[in-house]
């Protein structure tokens, strides 16, 4: 079984919103206006070199604004995917 650290998660669950916003077409400011959050919030939870650790509820914020069950963000992300 696989062991994750809080840092892998935040990593996982961060690209995994990229990922989602990206599929769904939304711009940065489209995800921030959905889930409530600033425009440079959600640019700054992107930017993996930024170190921000998202609670649960901002997590399940950004899901029901995605449209997505909470579960998916926790999903592995293909690293060389949505690095952009």
């Amino acid at each position: 079984m696989k062991r994750y650290s809080k840092d892998n998660l935040s990593i996982i669950v961060r690209k995994n919103i990229r990922k989602y916003r990206k599929i769904r077409g939304f711009s940065l400011q489209e995800l921030a206006d959905l889930s409530g959050f600033t425009h440079g919030y959600v640019r700054d939870l992107e930017f993996l070199t930024i170190n921000k650790t998202p609670t649960l509820e901002v997590i399940g914020k950004f899901a029901d604004a995605l449209e997505i069950d909470i579960r998916q963000l926790f999903d592995d992300v293909d690293p060389d995917k949505y690095k952009d």
